[in-house]
């Protein structure tokens, strides 16, 4: 089974910054796309950043300029670096990838709570 666990989330002040990473296990295909989704209360899921193997990265809109994934195919491992934290930004932020095999599986970690306030 698939697994993807989500760590370094935490409280920060605006600003600031956070790393968080994710790891991908129990799968014997290669991942295509790997990347970040957030929501926040009252908010639908949005996207935060993607990437695939092969290297192309694609952010939303509101974190461009501030947050850069990057992806370690030898670990299975996709980061997340946050940096000039907005209060905006607070969310539960959901790791999520994908295996192409007759069709698209789609994955997703349990996700893990960012808080931007002072």
């Amino acid at each position: 089974q698939v697994q993807l666990v989500e760590s370094g989330g935490g409280l920060v002040q605006p600003g600031g910054s956070l790393r968080l990473s994710c790891a991908a296990s129990g799968s014997i295909f290669s991942f295509n796309a790997m990347g970040w989704y957030r929501q926040a209360p009252g908010k639908e899921r949005e996207l935060v950043a993607a990437a695939t193997s092969g290297g192309s990265t694609n952010y939303g809109d509101s974190v461009k300029g501030r947050f850069t994934i990057s992806r370690d195919n030898a670990k299975n491992t996709v980061y997340l670096q946050m940096n000039s934290l907005k209060p905006e930004d607070t969310a539960v932020y959901y790791c999520n990838a994908n295996i192409v095999l007759f069709g698209t599986r789609n994955y997703w970690g349990q996700g893990t709570q960012v808080t931007v306030s002072s």
